[in-house]
């Protein structure tokens, strides 16, 4: 992680956000040596499928059963009838 003071980071606007753009570097801009803001790249967007697919990498190894165990209850509690959503 770089430190830059406020000064140099105000005359290398562009070259501090290229950087950090380009190679995900982060930056502490300082006042009076004193940390004022942290500069980081940010997260580039992941599409529900790709988040979806990383599931599996932070659930419990028996998630999936217990969302099948889950999916199938809840089946049982539906109704056929077709009902107004706005009648009340």
């Amino acid at each position: 992680m770089q430190k830059v003071s406020a000064t140099e980071f105000a005359r290398n606007l562009r070259k501090v956000l290229d950087r950090v753009g380009e190679t995900g570097e982060e930056y502490i801009v300082e006042r009076g040596k004193r940390p004022v803001v942290k500069l980081s790249p940010v997260p580039e967007g992941r599409t529900a499928q790709e988040v979806m697919a990383d599931l599996y990498r932070v659930l419990p190894e028996r998630a999936g059963d217990q969302w099948l165990e889950d999916a199938r209850r809840g089946h049982e509690r539906l109704s056929d009838e077709l009902r107004d959503p706005w009648d009340s």
